[in-house]
Order: structure tokens, then C-alpha cells, then sequence
């Protein structure tokens, strides 16, 4: 059924737009098994077997905790060699300790000056406390204490 009457679709040019097939014309075509399309969706028969790709599985690389920290070394007295010191501290080498390259001194009082030095640790190799405070502490001819002024984690 069209919502156009017949008269205006008379007018038309053949071909402009299809017409509906009468009921009475209408054939019914039975297809055969073989006919069935195989990617009928709704057939319920699976269209095809899917294939498994094997995940691959990236491990990711442990994270290794770092921590940076800045320590203050102060010296005995006014007469020692903070740039000797601050070279004999940066020739310490140990398993997961890597010294920053620059060291600054700054005023204490009376003319006596502090080395202030960084590091990078990794913290299951390195215990600042334990390892490199008390090695410091250790060199009694020119260390008189070893504080830590920051300890961030990375």
C-alpha cells in the first residue's frame, strides 16, 4: 500500500520510483540448505570458528626506588681544606650511590664554612643513616658532624 492514489502515480515516468508488488504476484522462493548465506547472522549456527591469538604478556621492569638527598658536612675548624674534603667525599664509591658533581660551601659562624653535597641512592642498596653518614662521621681528622638537609623521594 503507497500513500500516493494511483492516478498520481500514473503520472510518473516509469522507473522514477518502483511500485509495490501486489500480494497476488509476490513468489515464494524456498532456498535450499546449501542456499542458506553462511554469514546469516541470526541463523544461530556460528558463522565461523574464531581463531585465539596468544597474548603476549609485557612484563614491565621493576621500579627501583630512588631517593635524592642533600647532606651538610661540617668541618672541625676554620683551617680545613673544605675543597680537599669535598674531593676525598666524592671519591666514595658504593653499589647504588651516585654523588652529584657540584658541592657548594656556605658560612657558619666565625669564619668557618659547611660543604653541602647531594646524591641520588637507591634505597635498597643504600641506607644514608647507616652507610654514608656514619662513613663520613668515621674521618674524625676533619668531619666534626654530618647532618641531612633534604631527603625527596624520585
Amino acid at each position: 500500500m503507497t500513500k500516493f492514489s494511483e492516478a498520481v502515480t500514473k503520472t510518473w515516468a516509469a522507473g522514477d520510483l518502483p511500485r509495490p508488488a501486489s500480494s497476488e504476484k509476490k513468489e515464494e522462493v524456498k532456498k535450499s540448505e546449501d542456499d542458506i548465506d553462511e554469514d546469516d547472522l541470526f541463523s544461530g549456527e556460528p558463522v565461523a570458528t574464531p581463531v585465539k591469538k596468544p597474548v603476549v604478556v609485557k612484563k614491565k621492569p621493576a621500579v627501583i626506588a630512588k631517593s635524592i638527598v642533600l647532606i651538610e658536612v661540617k668541618p672541625w675548624d676554620e683551617d680545613t681544606n673544605l675543597d680537599e674534603l669535598a674531593k676525598r667525599i666524592l671519591a666514595v664509591e658504593m653499589d647504588g650511590l651516585v654523588w652529584k658533581t657540584e658541592y657548594k660551601k656556605e658560612p657558619i659562624a666565625f669564619g668557618i664554612f659547611k660543604l653541602v653535597i647531594g646524591m641520588v641512592i637507591e634505597d635498597e642498596k643504600v641506607s644514608v643513616d647507616e652507610d654514608v653518614i656514619n662513613m663520613l662521621q668515621e674521618w674524625d681528622d676533619s668531619v666534626q658532624s654530618v647532618d641531612i638537609v633534604s631527603f625527596n623521594k624520585l
